[in-house]
């Protein structure tokens, strides 16, 4: 031991007996123990010392008994173990490969197990107990932080010591002796820590704790089964009993087998001599037989194998290795973890589950610990099943919600496996501790079922027909079974999925049988962008085929006087709700459905669904206006007959895609289309008639004699319903499963499975009959098969030139070997698109090309003739591509085009929408906008004037200003539809006009528009919002100041005051200014901070919104003046708003006017800030007197008066424009938003003709 640590374990004090004397200064020596721990090196030195000396057995745990009324010394000991006793796992990050790391791993391991049976004593576990007792017992006022500190470290000591692995090698105890993990938990029963935590799972004041509590739980229940426990202290049930006879018998059985072939193989005489034997008709590797040198009766087991070395199975190809056995523990221990069981199901289960999961869906918890909240749900209520059933015990675990949050984590911890190859055996075990619990649950509902309460059972049958009804639930164990690698997912996992999907058909065939039919929802994945029904013909939409039609339908609806029957107006649904198409593009396809039913002569229809699209989208009268007339419906019905509507049905031209959000949102959109279908128990058992999922039952049918009997059993149904039900015993004729079969009948032991002989004999029997008719039945045998496959070989095979098959003549068969040899070397993308439109016979299909191709020779394979799809199937990134992804961005993020050049870059070529979710994945980007394709010029320069020549200057102010109709749009919009038609619009003005590029480069300067809102905000009683507002932009500018990265910040509002503020119209005008993004999607609530915009940036916006408190100071007395000069002197909100807008035009119309002076003078200015002071003396003067005025009456900065001066200067010179332009009515906000904008052109315009005049 290194000498320091050996001082400072000697300076703790020494045992005497059974007393322990403690020196001066101990509690500073357990302190330096801590400070040495924590600079330990990689090999976990320290820990290995202070193991190899035993300080926890020879001083601490005597220093917490014995002096444990020092809290400050029992605080520090408390530490120090909880630091010692750590997992191995969580030292060292994994298990080392290294030999070197793999011994210090093994060796903190040992010390672990060491500390483990020192606790294992009823003093230790009495002194916590008490010690925590105590500390529960203070109420909350009185509880410091220190006392939660000490409980939450006295609750992961524990957790620690549970945690530390057994060692069987050591221990070498048999079942039913109390090990290590035994006496433990008998020592926390004696002390009362098991009472204790079951406080504090049911206390509602304990909450913070109930993760540690329920790692605690799953570790103190570790080695056990539900089982073994619901039968501790009961006699055998004759249900076991018969088991167990059942399987004694079978052994029985197999050992006079045995028996009896030892015997037959044994001569009468004994032969002293082996003996040499030639084989005759078997080859030796010459050409001569095989000699033989051994005795004749061991010739059965002869094999050319004998001898040779046993080839090495490659490490990703070996099987994946099984969990470690349970063990069953001492009776008094079995006994006491039952009544804990029974006690925290009436007591603490529901409650501490529901604290659980709220966390983990708020993801407030550390990773990964989601798998006890999993093992919880199925060890409790598996254990609630034997004991009694009850389902008010496991209601909160008894919902929809419990099934999708594990389907999704079934779902999620598959694709790490996949993704996370170095891991995959951990995210495996992971997955198969989530199907549990989702067995867990289909078994908890069949015993619903069989309850004798109508409440329960119609709250099962109210769960089964929702999991009934989706497709997910429906379909995720076809998705399992087709999955499964044996290399990844252990046996054990094979077998509860297979018991599984047995339990799960059962329920779903109960399920049919009550009812006449089962709606169930249905998902398509829609590969092609299309969702309109066919392109009419030519024919069809030609004006004079539109005139007939027209004059057919007008008749038809005056005929019947424009009244239409209650039954059509109730069948006619312009939109479906289930959809996960927006209501923005299902608007499009009723417009083209009520032009389809024109087309076809149904007038009544057409008009039906016209009138119900209007009730569903009145906005806009896209559809006609709410009191239109029964003509002006006529008049509309014939534009939209006329009208050139978009099908996406069909094909379009291949052309560069500029707007990259409209093909993402087609993406997202389209890609699933949900419907209902009625429900076929026998259709979703052929899903199951497939190669990719008989097979597992195969390999769980090779381990047959180890199985369970009910293991067996399910395995039977699954094959019975394939080869009887659906008729497809051919699936099996397969020689792995004959090889098994085989082996079943010859097992000594077969009466033991009486189920799988009778199926291998009716399997064996059908194959023979159906051998006598088919020749090429045993050449089938050496393959797998699919439902066509099976389908020739009983029905019999398809000749060549029979059927349908289309037959080539010699002289096309000449022309179409021709055409491919002068076009193999062409640079054809797809030479048999090439080839179509050359062969003389113009009936022939892209698939009779290619068969034909390959039946000449010409190709070896379809495969090389495969049409090219869009896109690519690579799914998969390696950390090299990675990492050029990472660097190709950073090169090109500042670039029009991000993800353009990105793509044009990429060595290994993927879609659009791979890069993306790769991008968002890495968290390079953190919304889909960000990459979004720039189609103006930057911004940034030109919007602090630097680096910018006159003309750009000159073309940048006759620009629309960045205060343009999207902030008036808020004006005019509905408050609850706002939010996504303002964010489209930004989306298109972000590309255009550059507003968002204006937004994030906030300049340094104060803007004076911004000043304007601020000061309109602040009139409308706002100051409190908007110092929120600021201290969010400087919190989070420290933020990424001190954490150097920058993500997206949501605004949540603190107050109710806050929360008015955004929803207010002039507020969200404000945030849209500043920068600040509104949700991008229903599943955001609050505005975010991008994460784009610079500290710098988010500085100068929060010093932008200081001069609000500044203007709010303001006196009446100075703002009078200004009103007074306007429309008789007064001033409402709306007309200030409309002044302020209008400053900023006025503003840049002096600009140019200075600068186009000053041009003619030939005097070059380094700021354009000059020409527009010096601009018209009469104002200047006035300014003068009013700058005067304001600096004697207030006492400002320097800078606040400049500021304050240039924005009354601006509503002086703007006075005028106002007069002009609006009415100065309440209602001059509702006005066309491009009209102020248009006007701000005319006026430079015109300025700029005086000038040059």
């Amino acid at each position: 031991m290194n000498c320091e640590l050996l001082a400072t374990c000697s300076a703790l004090g020494y045992l005497e007996g059974e007393t322990y004397h403690k020196e001066a200064d101990c509690l500073e020596s357990v302190k330096d123990l801590i400070r040495y721990l924590r600079h330990e090196d990689d090999t976990r030195d320290v820990r290995q010392q202070l193991g190899a000396g035993q300080i926890v057995q020879n001083d601490l745990l005597p220093i917490i008994i014995q002096h444990g009324q020092d809290k400050a010394l029992f605080d520090a000991c408390i530490r120090l173990m909880v630091n010692l006793t750590q997992p191995a796992m969580l030292c060292f990050g994994k298990v080392p490969d290294d030999p070197v790391f793999r011994h210090h791993f093994l060796q903190v391991t040992s010390h672990l197990q060491a500390y483990k049976e020192a606790f294992a004593s009823e003093r230790v576990f009495g002194i916590l107990s008490e010690i925590l007792y105590n500390l529960l017992q203070l109420d909350w006022e009185q509880r410091q932080e220190e006392d939660n500190l000490l409980i939450e470290r006295i609750l992961l000591l524990v957790r620690n010591v549970l945690h530390v692995p057994a060692d069987p090698c050591e221990e070498k105890k048999v079942d039913d002796d109390a090990s290590i993990h035994d006496r433990l938990l008998w020592a926390i029963h004696m002390s009362g820590f098991d009472d204790l935590v079951k406080f504090l799972a049911s206390a509602q004041s304990e909450q913070q704790w109930s993760m540690h509590v329920l790692e605690i739980i799953s570790l103190m229940f570790r080695d056990q089964t539900p089982e073994t426990l619901v039968s501790a202290g009961h006699a055998r049930s004759a249900e076991e009993k018969q088991r167990d006879s059942q399987e004694l018998e079978a052994l029985r059985q197999k050992e006079h087998a045995e028996k009896r072939s030892r015997t037959l193989q044994r001569g009468t005489r004994h032969s002293r001599f082996g003996g040499s034997y030639v084989v005759q008709g078997l080859k030796s590797i010459g050409d001569k037989d095989v000699i033989y040198h051994r005795n004749v009766h061991n010739f059965k087991n002869y094999t050319h194998d004998i001898g040779k070395a046993v080839r090495r199975v490659p490490k990703r190809n070996r099987q994946a290795q099984e969990c470690k056995d349970k063990r069953r523990s001492a009776l008094n221990v079995r006994l006491f973890l039952r009544e804990f069981c029974v006690d925290f199901l009436e007591n603490c289960y529901n409650r501490l589950m529901y604290l659980v999961k709220e966390s983990l869906i708020r993801e407030q918890t550390q990773q990964h610990d989601e798998t006890y909240y999993l093992w919880a749900l199925s060890f409790f209520m598996a254990f609630n099943r034997g004991n009694g059933f009850r389902a008010d015990l496991v209601s909160e675990t008894m919902s929809i919600r419990a099934f999708h949050f594990i389907e999704r984590k079934i779902t999620d911890y598959y694709e790490m496996m996949l993704t996370d190859r170095k891991e995959a055996t951990s995210w495996s075990r992971r997955m198969h501790l989530a199907l549990k619990a989702y067995q867990e649950l289909l078994l908890t509902i069949n015993e619903m079922d069989r309850s004798q309460d109508d409440s329960i059972l119609q709250s099962s049958n109210v769960i089964k027909s929702n999991i009934f009804y989706l497709m997910e639930y429906r379909e995720i164990f076809l998705t399992l079974l087709r999955k499964y690698d044996e290399t990844r997912q252990p046996h054990s996992y094979l077998k509860d999925l297979v018991e599984s999907t047995h339990l799960f058909l059962r329920m779903l065939e109960r399920f049919c049988k009550g009812r006449r039919s089962l709606m169930v929802q249905k998902k398509k994945v829609r590969r092609k962008k299309s969702r309109g029904g066919k392109k009419p013909s030519a024919a069809e939409t030609s004006p004079e085929a539109l005139t007939e039609i027209w004059k057919v339908v007008e008749e038809e609806l005056k005929a019947t006087g424009f009244q239409l029957s209650e039954s059509l107006t109730e069948s006619i649904v312009p939109f479906d709700a289930t959809s996960e198409t927006p209501l923005e593009e299902q608007r499009t396809e009723a417009m083209v459905r009520v032009q389809d039913a024109l087309l076809v002569r149904l007038g009544p229809e057409a008009l039906a669904l016209l009138r119900a699209a209007r009730e569903v989208w009145p906005e806009g009268d896209v559809f006609g206006s709410a009191d239109v007339e029964p003509e002006e419906e006529l008049e509309l019905l014939k534009q939209i007959l006329h009208a050139n509507l978009p099908r996406s049905s069909a094909p379009e031209p291949v052309v560069e895609e500029e707007d990259f959000a409209a093909e993402l949102e087609e993406e997202e959109f389209e890609s699933v289309q949900i419907s209902e279908k009625e429900f076929n128990f026998l259709d979703f058992i052929k899903r199951f008639a497939n190669p990719g999922i008989v097979r597992p039952y195969l390999l769980l049918l090779k381990s047959y004699s180890k199985n369970t009997p009910h293991t067996n059993h399910c395995i039977a149904r699954m094959l019975h319903r394939l080869a009887v039900d659906l008729k497809m015993d051919a699936l099996l004729f397969q020689l792995s499963m004959f090889n098994l079969f085989n082996k079943i009948l010859s097992d000594p032991a077969a009466a033991a499975y009486k189920e799988l002989v009778t199926f291998a004999k009716y399997v064996l029997n059908r194959f023979f009959s159906l051998a006598a008719e088919n020749s090429k039945a045993y050449v089938e045998l050496l393959f797998w098969k699919n439902v066509g496959s099976v389908r020739e070989m009983t029905e019999g095979y398809s000749k060549d030139g029979g059927g349908k098959k289309p037959t080539w003549t010699e002289e096309e068969e000449e022309e179409l070997r021709k055409l491919y040899e002068e076009h193999r070397h062409s640079e054809e993308p797809d030479i048999v698109e090439a080839l179509l439109p050359l062969l003389s016979n113009n009936t022939r299909t892209r698939r009779q090309v290619v068969t034909q191709l390959v039946h000449m020779g010409l190709v070896d394979n379809a495969k090389e003739l495969k049409k090219q799809k869009k896109g690519t199937q690579i799914v998969l990134w390696t950390e090299e591509q990675e990492g050029e992804l990472e660097m190709l961005y950073e090169e090109y993020k500042d670039s029009d085009d991000v993800l353009g050049n990105i793509l044009k870059k990429l060595t290994a070529k993927r879609s659009r929408a791979r890069v993306v979710d790769k991008l968002l994945s890495m968290g390079l980007v953190s919304e889909r906008r960000e990459l979004y394709k720039k189609r103006s010029r930057s911004a940034q320069g030109k919007s602090s004037g630097k680096g910018m020549t006159e003309e750009e200057f000159l073309e940048g102010l006759t620009q629309d200003f960045p205060d343009d109709p999207v902030d008036r749009d808020d004006e005019d919009d509905d408050g609850s539809e706002e939010s996504e038609e303002e964010e489209e619009q930004e989306r298109g003005l972000s590309q255009n006009g550059g507003r968002r590029s204006q937004s994030l480069h906030f300049p340094a300067e104060r803007r004076e528009d911004v000043v304007s809102m601020v000061y309109a905000v602040q009139q409308e009683g706002m100051s409190g919002p908007l110092l929120w507002l600021q201290k969010c932009l400087n919190r989070t500018a420290e933020d990424r100041e001190e954490d150097g990265l920058s993500q997206p910040v949501p605004l949540v509002p603190l107050s109710e005051a806050d929360e008015d503020a955004m929803e207010n119209k002039s507020f969200r005008k404000l945030l849209r200014k500043l920068g600040i993004r509104p949700p991008a999607n229903e599943q955001e609530r609050f505005w975010r901070i991008p994460a784009k915009i610079t500290t710098s940036q988010l500085r100068s916006a929060a010093a932008a919104l200081s001069p609000t408190e500044e203007a709010a100071a303001l006196s009446p007395t100075e703002e009078e003046p200004k009103g007074g000069e306007e429309q008789d002197g007064s001033k409402s909100p709306t007309g200030e708003s409309q002044e302020e807008e209008e400053i900023s035009g006025e503003q840049r119309a002096q600009a140019l006017r200075a600068l186009l002076l000053t041009r003619k003078r030939k005097h070059h200015t380094s700021k354009h800030t000059v020409p527009v002071s010096n601009f018209t003396p009469n104002e200047d003067t006035d300014r003068t007197t009013e700058r005067s005025q304001e600096k004697t009456s207030t006492k400002r900065s320097r800078r606040s008066v400049l500021d304050d001066d240039d924005h009354e200067e601006n509503e002086d010179d703007s006075t005028t424009a106002l007069h002009m332009d609006t009415n100065g009515d309440a209602d001059s906000d509702t006005e066309d938003i491009s009209a102020p904008v248009k006007r701000r052109r005319k006026m430079v315009l015109i300025d700029e003709e005086e000038d040059e005049d």
